[in-house]
C-alpha cells in the first residue's frame, strides 16, 4: 500500500469494511495496541515480532485523551495523528485503528482477532480482551521487551540534557 494514511482509521466503524475482507480472505489477525508516544526501538521490535504471528498486524492507537487519562496531563507529547502517520510508515503494520476507551476491550471485542500481543511486562490475565480471545479459540502471546529502552526512560533523559 503505497498511501501511508490510507492505512490509518480513525475508528472500528472506518476499519469495518476492510476487516470484512480481511475475514472473508480467512487472513490470521494479529491485534496489539498502545499509546506509541515517541516511537523507539522497542516499538518497533516487539512490532516486527507480533507481525511474525500472522498474516495482518493490527494496532490499536490510544487517542490522545486516552493517553491522557492513562499517562497524565502532560502527555502524550506527540499527536495522535502524528503517532498514528509513524506507526503506520512501519512495512510490517497493516492498520492503525484509533481508540479513545482506557482499555481497547471493545475494539478487541469488534474486531476478534485469532492472535492478541502485548510486551511481557503483563501476564496473560492483565492484557485487555484475553478472555475475548480465548474464548474464541486464539492465542494471547506476550512478547519479550527490549531491555533498558521505553518512552519514559526516553522523557526522563531528555529532561536531564
Amino acid at each position: 500500500m503505497n498511501d501511508i494514511s490510507a492505512k490509518i482509521y480513525p475508528s472500528f466503524e472506518a476499519f469495518f469494511e476492510k476487516l470484512k475482507t480481511w475475514k472473508t480472505s480467512n487472513y490470521k489477525l494479529v491485534f496489539t495496541n498502545g499509546c506509541f508516544d515517541l516511537l523507539h526501538r522497542g516499538h518497533v521490535d516487539s512490532l516486527t515480532k507480533a507481525a511474525r504471528l500472522g498474516d495482518k498486524l493490527i494496532v490499536g492507537l490510544n487517542t490522545d485523551p486516552s493517553v491522557s487519562l492513562l499517562k497524565g496531563a502532560n502527555r502524550p507529547i506527540m499527536d495522535e495523528q502524528s503517532r498514528a502517520l509513524l506507526i503506520a510508515a512501519m512495512q510490517m503494520v497493516d492498520a492503525v485503528v484509533m481508540f479513545n476507551d482506557e482499555t481497547p476491550y471493545n475494539l478487541i471485542k469488534a474486531i476478534q482477532p485469532n492472535v492478541l500481543v502485548k510486551g511481557s511486562e503483563y501476564t496473560i490475565e492483565e492484557i485487555a480482551g484475553h478472555d475475548l480471545v480465548l474464548a474464541r479459540g486464539g492465542s494471547v502471546e506476550t512478547i519479550e521487551m527490549t531491555k533498558g529502552i521505553s518512552t519514559s526512560a526516553l522523557i526522563e533523559k531528555i529532561k536531564n540534557l
